[in-house]
């Protein structure tokens, strides 16, 4: 399986789309490679359901969105059991997140229990209602999205739920010269329109297979324990990274090695993904914050700080 070829063609068709922002399209795909999920944070009109909808077509996926808002509940995600009054019985009708890629639009609207029932089905890829049990298809990724501006009328999403997205990114504001490439793209409609299947479903599930199988040397999983070690033990943090960071970390790494056309990971890709995995999974203090400190500024200091492992000969 050539991950970096699939990759590539995938990069590059969703890029007709979302121009100028090649990095976070590879984030987006590193996390689908690693079966994890993404959180999006940015401010509305940046291109977050656009990235989605063209992940989606890229794969031929199946696509739902769920627009979250504060009277939504959990079995309008999952699904809901309806009498059917010709059979007598009761059939469950699934829902949205019973998809392949699944857009959670403005997550902090919903109430925490229809966050939990999300991020539940993002953990255990199941659903149970009313005692059944249905599997969610594969592969499955959530896009969950919110505005870091507006807070009125939010659930801000708790660190343990955080802690779920193995990557949470920001698209950020185009370049003037990209924004300019937009407007020419939409003149006669939505290039949205025209996005073609590049790759299946059953391509991304044999990459991920093969990812799993990319070699990282003993040497560079220390690097990466003693990375997410060293956030448990700074100054400005209240709460270090779990775990659940170190695997996070290991996975993504193990991706972006793979997207890079490699078996082997290097430092690099350790610290290429650090910020993207780590920020959102420590807590920091808050007389640090006031003074401006930031999560990524705290693992970008951390990763000055490390020495860099050397390499051991492969048998």
């Amino acid at each position: 399986m050539d991950v970096a070829q699939i990759a590539q063609r995938l990069t590059q068709n969703v890029e007709r789309v979302i121009v100028g922002k090649h990095r976070e399209v590879q984030r987006l795909l590193v996390a689908l490679l690693c079966r994890g999920h993404v959180l999006i944070e940015d401010v509305p009109g940046v291109g977050k359901t656009v990235l989605a909808k063209a992940t989606a077509r890229s794969l031929g996926c199946d696509f739902r969105r769920v627009q979250c808002t504060p009277d939504m509940l959990p079995s309008d995600i999952t699904g809901v059991s309806i009498f059917n009054q010709k059979t007598s019985e009761f059939e469950f009708r699934p829902g949205p997140i019973v998809a392949q890629v699944v857009l959670a639009d403005e997550v902090n609207r919903a109430t925490p229990k229809t966050q939990a029932a999300l991020l539940e089905a993002m953990e255990e890829r199941q659903i149970t209602v009313d005692g059944r049990t249905l599997q969610l298809p594969r592969p499955f990724l959530v896009l969950a999205t919110q505005n870091p501006i507006e807070y009125e009328g939010t659930f801000p999403l708790p660190e343990a739920q955080l802690d779920r997205f193995i990557v949470r990114m920001r698209l950020g504001y185009p370049s003037p010269e990209d924004e300019m490439r937009i407007l020419d793209g939409q003149r006669a409609g939505h290039p949205l329109d025209a996005i073609e299947q590049v790759a299946s479903a059953e391509d991304i599930l044999a990459a991920q297979r093969a990812v799993q199988e990319v070699y990282i040397d003993d040497l560079i999983k220390r690097y990466i324990v003693d990375i997410v070690g060293a956030t448990r033990h700074q100054a400005d943090v209240y709460l270090g990274a779990s775990p659940r960071g170190s695997l996070g970390l290991y996975r993504t790494s193990q991706a972006m090695a793979a997207v890079k056309g490699r078996d082997y990971v290097l430092p690099d890709d350790v610290k290429d993904m650090a910020s993207d995995v780590l920020s959102h999974r420590i807590i920091v203090n808050p007389s640090a914050r006031i003074r401006g400190v930031e999560a990524a500024s705290i693992i970008e200091d951390i990763l000055g700080s490390l020495p860099v492992p050397g390499g051991t000969v492969r048998a």
